[in-house]
């Protein structure tokens, strides 16, 4: 280290809730810290989403560390789900009670450890520091398979990241690829339009919004659902690597089927989308299994909800059984888009994280971080705000608050051990 080199104890990359949320649990243990923004805070809600976006979870799953939405922020609509311009006053209203010590429009190229800590090169200057703390997330790179260059340019393809609204696209029908939370949200944006829809339906489970007289994620959210650790899920591969349920907070919440929205809407499904070739595309002859798979989970969590409701003896108004409306009778596997009147394609099957800036031995063979809870194998660098860090709600709102004040202790007890071991290493000398 050098004079001319600045230095700080820790180093956080990522000015969004997760990012903001370790400064602050970093403020209450009396660490300093200094936050990099490659953008704007919270960038990812305020530009990087659709203008009808609003939460899948209800507004009180929003606990920022000291910072509730029904609390010290003082919302007054717990039960709904709030639209892109309120998440992100929520936010900024946070940031502005935090007070990090931010650098937006600041982009982190590296981060090499080093004998005493670690050396962060930035798009304005170097930096030393004794810990790291990635708070990128997992959403580096919107996600395109390699046959999408083989698509005719007659035909329009976007991102979901790029998404706005409808009027972006087009005349003419649209192919949606993937039925994740942010392909099902679309399907409908498009559908609200009058548009012409076709969906390629893939193996994303699907929840109940309302059930038994209450949303669904209360009543797991009672039964202990979301107390779970990875450390203890049943089955944690399945947990860390199965793609969100899908189901919508628009008007009030509520559940997407989208066998009813082929039979109410005229959406076209298909299995999963598998090649392209000019105007034509291909699928797989998976809809029937993909459909019953993502309903197989919708019932699990009626089944999990009604056996907590008779375990705790709960007064709850009973609900018909779960039946089908609709049953594909025959799988297309291939259409001509320029036949069909399809003229866009819009790609909803999700990124894929970045980190080869991080000059540490931390990734796994797919590239994905090694950790516990955060913790790195290598001394002083961690990751928080990724899915499952620790549990479900770990990278969303619901878990921020827990996985922060936990990771902010540990960079607190591992100072305080460098330290002691300095005072003994000084001592015999």
């Amino acid at each position: 280290m050098t004079d001319s080199v600045p230095h700080i104890p820790v180093v956080i990359v990522g000015g969004g809730q997760a990012g903001i949320s370790t400064a602050y649990c970093l403020q209450q243990q009396g660490i300093d810290s200094i936050v990099f923004e490659r953008h704007a805070r919270f960038q990812s809600w305020r530009v990087n989403r659709w203008d009808s976006f609003c939460l899948v979870t209800p507004n009180w799953q929003c606990r920022l560390p000291d910072f509730h939405y029904d609390r010290e922020y003082g919302g007054t609509d717990p039960d709904g789900f709030m639209l892109k311009d309120e998440i992100t006053a929520y936010l900024d209203a946070f940031a502005d009670k935090v007070q990090p010590n931010l650098r937006e429009g600041v982009d982190v190229t590296r981060v090499v450890p080093g004998d005493h800590g670690f050396t962060v090169e930035t798009s304005i200057s170097t930096w030393t520091c004794d810990q790291v703390v990635i708070a990128t997330g997992g959403y580096d790179t919107p996600i395109e398979p390699g046959y999408a260059q083989r698509l005719d340019p007659s035909i329009f393809q976007m991102h979901s990241v790029d998404y706005r609204n409808v009027d972006q696209f087009p005349e003419g029908g649209v192919l949606i690829v993937g039925t994740g939370q942010s392909g099902v949200q679309l399907m409908e944006d498009f559908t609200r339009a009058g548009r012409d829809v076709h969906l390629a339906v893939g193996p994303a489970p699907r929840s109940p919004r309302k059930y038994r007289g209450r949303d669904a994620t209360d009543w797991l959210y009672d039964a202990g659902h979301y107390r779970i650790t990875i450390d203890t899920h049943p089955d944690p591969q399945k947990a860390l690597t199965q793609t969100n349920h899908y189901m919508s907070g628009r008007d009030g919440g509520k559940e997407i089927d989208l066998r009813r929205f082929h039979l109410d809407h005229g959406v076209e499904l298909y299995g999963s989308l598998s090649d392209m070739n000019g105007t034509e595309v291909s699928f797989l002859p998976d809809l029937a299994k993909n459909l019953d798979d993502a309903d197989r989970s919708y019932v699990g969590i009626r089944t999990q909800i009604d056996a907590h409701i008779a375990r705790e003896g709960i007064d709850a108004p009973e609900e018909p059984p779960f039946t089908k409306v609709w049953e594909p009778e025959a799988e297309r596997t291939r259409v001509d888009l320029a036949e069909a009147g399809i003229a866009s394609v819009l790609w909803a099957i999700g990124f894929r994280p970045d980190y080869s800036w991080i000059e540490a031995d931390v990734f796994d063979d797919r590239g994905k971080p090694r950790h516990h809870r955060g913790v790195t194998p290598h001394r002083g660098l961690h990751f928080i705000g990724l899915g499952w860090l620790n549990t479900w709600g770990s990278g969303r709102f619901l878990g921020i608050e827990e996985d922060s004040r936990y990771l902010a202790a540990r960079i607190a007890a591992q100072m305080e051990e460098t330290r002691d071991l300095g005072r003994v290493v000084g001592g015999h000398v």
